[in-house]
């Protein structure tokens, strides 16, 4: 491990130590993106009803609660905000005093993805105090022009109607946005680590095997073959009770 870029810690809910030089780098681009999800053994983030993931045990929780308090947003699909219906909010004390000494909001900003954005306005998500953000098409954002449900609506298109990473990341980042915490699905994570915008994950392996070809996994999309499958260096290994905390950064070339 290269010592000077990284720095591992006995904590699963630490987070990389990134040298001022690296980072100011970064934000002139992009947010830095953390992917952090809970999987069964056998890298299913769902069971075959693409029911709510609840799995993963308090200590998964508790960590998942951290490194969303440490980001300024975070970035969800709408296959998972339809399954869950909420996003989780940071409740934390200490973690909300951290975020007050920091100079930052309460909450960070909770950013919903889709294209076409065909999402329910009843859902109990658009009646949580945080910040509600929509990044869509064009054709998405005309959907939404007479429900008050997004405080701020982002359109990144391409010429085939699919969101553009680039143009998306470029607006969050004049936003103010310098740290984004990816939660699924994944079709949404197969995506950004397709386009080269995912910095590193944090993996729970919870103890038990869900199975079925339907079952969402980690990483949708078409896949990669094996000599161009993004790489990555473990950072971190932990075990509480009977869950793995993996924490892996993205090789870059």
């Amino acid at each position: 491990m290269n010592d000077e870029l990284w720095r591992t810690s006995s904590n699963p809910n630490s987070h990389p130590y990134l040298p001022h030089r690296l980072m100011a780098d970064l934000d002139k681009h992009r947010p830095f993106v953390t992917v952090i999800l809970a999987m069964s053994l056998d890298g299913k983030i769902a069971d075959i009803n693409r029911n709510p993931a609840r799995f993963g045990s308090a200590e998964d929780k508790a960590h998942l609660e951290k490194q969303i308090a440490r980001s300024d947003g975070v970035l969800f699909g709408a296959g998972t905000l339809r399954a869950y219906g909420t996003t989780l909010r940071v409740i934390q004390p200490s973690l909300l005093q951290e975020r007050q000494h920091q100079g930052k909001p309460l909450q960070p900003v909770q950013i919903v993805c889709s294209r076409s954005a065909l999402l329910d306005p009843n859902y109990p998500f658009f009646r949580q105090p945080v910040p509600h953000w929509l990044l869509t098409t064009h054709r998405g954002a005309q959907r939404w022009q007479t429900f008050p449900g997004f405080e701020k609506i982002l359109v990144a298109e391409t010429a085939t109607e699919e969101i553009d990473w680039q143009a998306a990341f470029q607006q969050l980042t004049t936003l103010g946005l310098k740290q984004l915490a990816v939660l699924g699905g994944g079709e949404l994570v197969a995506s950004l680590l397709a386009n080269g915008f995912i910095d590193e994950f944090w993996i729970t392996i919870c103890p038990l095997v869900l199975g079925g070809k339907s079952a969402p996994t980690l990483v949708e999309g078409l896949g990669f073959l094996e000599a161009l499958a993004p790489r990555l260096q473990l950072l971190e290994l932990q075990t509480q009770s009977d869950e793995v905390f993996l924490h892996y950064r993205v090789v870059r070339e």
